[in-house]
């Protein structure tokens, strides 16, 4: 399944559009905006998509499939994830009608499309291709710190919480890397990631025991690079993701960590009651549990500023880089060019 292949994306964002409210288009509009023609939002139709995202100029915002259908799109992405996954209401009727003309449906929803009788049937008359990104299909492999010992040098991106700017630190990462002539790779662990480089497992979705394992492959299939960017997902704190960010910790046997935080976080998203706590015991507890398989130090720090104004923002990258003594941006923001002198200490490259 190479989602690259799509050039001309349609991105169905429904009423929900934001930097992270409607995450996944955010990511799939920064980083292939070559590929996308028009976003379809009924709240925001006719807007500038820049304002409102802070990137995206010249793309479209439009009301529904009629209004894109000029603009001949060859696939409608889902660009956001609804309540429990599910396709209901106006979001299910437009991915009914796109299906029924032959679009193909790009989906990273936990709800499989291939698992929906009626919009299998649609696929079957008009063509359609029912992608589901997050299905990582019958994956059972094993981890056994084998990456520990390839080649490639390892960089994990964590976070004090999810929905952090892990997936966006580490594809700034890997430009940096390779404009500064290092043979980078991107390694997508999650549905936006494998819908921006066309290729990755989401590991959310591989059973437990597996889950450490899925890392370790995604790692060895890019062993004959120099250094390779491991998307983190979740936080080692939270109550409902931990596990897969453990899994990465162990699978992927990160050569060094880069620590992704946002200031305003008080609560881990979706869980009030479980407070944010200091990054510096954060850093501490990472290293910590990477080192029962492969010792590894959080070498610097992504601090998110989004909506943030500029002023404020610098001080808070200064605030992190004090507390932490580590190098620190905003990678979206600044570049993560900063991040990169003490990325390569670490892995010696």
């Amino acid at each position: 399944m190479d989602l690259t292949n799509y050039k001309r994306l349609a991105i169905l964002t429904a009423d929900k559009l934001g930097p992270v409210s409607s995450k996944t288009a955010a990511g799939v509009i920064r980083y292939r905006p070559q590929d996308v023609v028009a976003v379809i939002d009924w709240a925001h139709a006719g807007r500038d998509l820049h304002s409102i995202l802070g990137w995206g100029r010249g793309i479209p915002i439009v009301a529904g499939l009629a209004e894109a259908k000029p603009l001949q799109p060859d696939a409608l992405l889902i660009g956001i994830a609804p309540m429990g996954g599910q396709l209901a209401g106006d979001f299910r009727t437009v991915v009914c009608h796109a299906v029924a003309e032959g679009l193909s449906i790009i989906s990273g929803l936990h709800t499989m499309l291939k698992d929906d009788p009626e919009l299998v049937r649609l696929a079957a008359r008009s063509g359609a291709q029912l992608l589901d990104v997050r299905d990582p299909g019958n994956f059972d492999q094993v981890a056994t710190a084998k990456a520990a010992i390839l080649p490639v040098k390892r960089v994990l991106t964590v976070g004090v919480d999810c929905a952090i700017g892990k997936m966006m630190t580490s594809l700034e990462l890997t430009d940096a890397a390779r404009r500064a002539g290092l043979d980078a790779a991107f390694v997508p662990t999650g549905q936006t990631g494998i819908m921006i480089a066309g290729w990755g497992i989401s590991i959310d979705r591989v059973i437990s025991d597996f889950t450490a394992g899925a890392a370790e492959w995604l790692v060895q299939q890019v062993s004959d690079k120099q250094i390779c960017i491991i998307e983190g997902q979740g936080s080692i704190e939270h109550p409902g993701y931990s596990g897969v960010t453990l899994s990465l910790i162990h699978g992927s046997c990160p050569d060094a960590m880069i620590m992704c935080t946002r200031l305003d976080r008080i609560a881990h998203r979706h869980v009030e009651q479980c407070p944010v706590t200091d990054i510096r015991k954060q850093i501490a507890l990472c290293e910590q549990i990477a080192s029962c398989v492969h010792p590894v130090k959080v070498v610097g720090v992504s601090v998110n500023t989004a909506g943030i104004p500029e002023e404020q923002a610098r001080q808070q990258v200064e605030q992190v880089a004090r507390e932490t003594g580590l190098p620190a941006t905003d990678p979206v923001r600044y570049g993560a060019d900063v991040l990169l002198p003490a990325i390569r200490a670490a892995v010696q490259l």
